[in-house]
């Protein structure tokens, strides 16, 4: 059995097999990292807003610019294993923004318990965002009567967040 050697970066040696492998002359060359590809399109993962009315903090000042990132599976999923969540499925959404928040104005630490302190209005406002940046700007599509053929939209997303 042969055993591969360290190379001086720390990594183990070339294989063999690798070498042996003819190289098509039709693959393209790799893009450097520090070199965006002209075609890539760069995902936007985050999103500035500005609340209706504001968070108003334990000194009274009032936040009211934010940005939001998208939400992972893993942020949908964590809530549910969540106490208050098991008690009460209606804090679902304030956990899951508490989670994709990244910023409020001034506040240095974002979390549930700011979510769970502010208007209800804004509360609906966050809701209806984190809906539009997680289903690429609607929960809607097109479809047609099976009956009449007429064309009409319907809504695809669910009624509360973590819900589709």
């Amino acid at each position: 059995m042969r055993r591969g050697t360290a190379t001086r970066s720390g990594g183990p040696a070339p294989d063999d097999t690798a070498a042996a492998t003819p190289v098509s002359a039709a693959a393209p060359a790799p893009v450097p990292v520090d070199q965006p590809a002209p075609a890539r399109r760069q995902l936007r993962t985050e999103f500035a807003f500005e609340l209706p009315r504001g968070y108003v903090d334990e000194a009274g000042t009032v936040h009211r610019e934010g940005v939001m990132r998208l939400a992972t599976a893993r942020d949908e999923l964590i809530p549910l294993r969540d106490l208050r969540v098991q008690e009460n499925p209606a804090y679902l959404s304030v956990v899951l923004l508490g989670r994709v928040i990244t910023r409020l104005g001034s506040v240095p630490h974002m979390h549930d318990g700011v979510v769970e302190n502010m208007f209800a209005s804004d509360l609906a406002f966050l809701q209806d965002f984190y809906r539009q940046i997680n289903a690429e700007g609607h929960t809607r599509a097109g479809v047609t009567c099976p009956h009449c053929e007429q064309p009409f939209e319907v809504e695809l997303g669910g009624s509360r967040l973590g819900e589709s």
